[in-house]
């Protein structure tokens, strides 16, 4: 059993199911980022676990085609925490929402014995863009290159240390690419669970199979926290997707087509 869909299946309703929620004209995203889970303070400095725990947000917004506005911080600071640790913390954060416009408006903080941080971000969007509706015959394809975060995590997980500009330290949100392709994508989501697992989501949501132009090793496929962007598009606006990614400078890959069918993910769970 996926215990991550059915425990989200318990609170089942139409503002569920895509990687952020679109009620009354404004558009709500959510994110834990916690210590012993998602990283260990020896891999990371405070100052770049606040600004990923905020790109792992806004990369949720990115996906739906939204732009952040405002942060709202939670978050468990260890009790021997300094005061100029807590200021690390807070100027990660600042700086952060600072790059991707939006702005910090409150939140709340408690005492711990780890540094546990949940944000919700309110973003805006004049035409978000969903999970579905994918149809038979569209295109798929991902922004960036998979697989190296898997195997930065592992080389930290072996005790060794990885570059600053990781994408497991840094991730690399598709903000241009998206802002410039939106009108030809059908349907997106971010790819934080993996090409694979994500993929999955997206094609039991629409019911759809996917046939690949090309075998993708579980190396790549399998690797999760890429935030890179997964979408569908129709085959008519392969040209015009190509020539956008081009002028962003973005790496696209088209990998699948959709069709009849199942799609299975073969890769194991990221959650629990």
């Amino acid at each position: 059993m996926n215990k991550e869909l059915f425990y989200i299946s318990l609170f089942n309703n139409k503002f569920i199911g895509d990687d952020a929620t679109v009620a009354d004209g404004r558009i709500y995203s959510a994110d834990a980022f916690c210590e012993n889970i998602h990283f260990k303070r020896e891999w990371m400095n405070l100052k770049q676990i606040a600004a990923k725990a905020v790109a792992v947000n806004v990369s949720d917004a990115v996906a739906m085609n939204a732009t952040p506005k405002y942060a709202l911080i939670t978050i468990a600071i260890p009790k021997a925490f300094t005061p100029s640790q807590m200021e690390e913390l807070a100027k990660g954060f600042k700086e952060a929402c600072e790059e991707y416009g939006c702005q910090i408006i409150g939140g709340d903080t408690l005492a711990s014995d780890r540094l546990d941080i949940s944000i919700t971000l309110v973003s805006s969007a004049k035409r978000p863009i969903y999970r579905k509706p994918v149809r038979e015959g569209y295109l798929l394809a991902y922004t960036g290159n998979l697989g190296s975060v898997a195997k930065d995590l592992g080389r930290l997980l072996r005790g060794g240390r990885v570059s600053p500009r990781s994408k497991f330290i840094s991730p690399k949100l598709r903000t241009d690419f998206m802002r410039r392709a939106a009108r030809q994508i059908r349907a997106a989501m971010d790819i934080s669970d993996g090409l694979f697992e994500d993929l999955a989501k997206m094609m039991r949501l629409n019911h759809k199979g996917v046939r690949l132009l090309a075998p993708i090793p579980r190396a790549k496929g399998c690797s999760g926290e890429e935030y890179e962007l997964l979408f569908a598009f129709d085959p008519r606006h392969k040209r015009s997707i190509l020539a956008r990614a081009r002028a962003a400078r973005t790496p696209v890959t088209i990998f699948g087509q959709v069709e009849r069918g199942r799609y299975r993910n073969i890769c194991k769970p990221n959650h629990f």
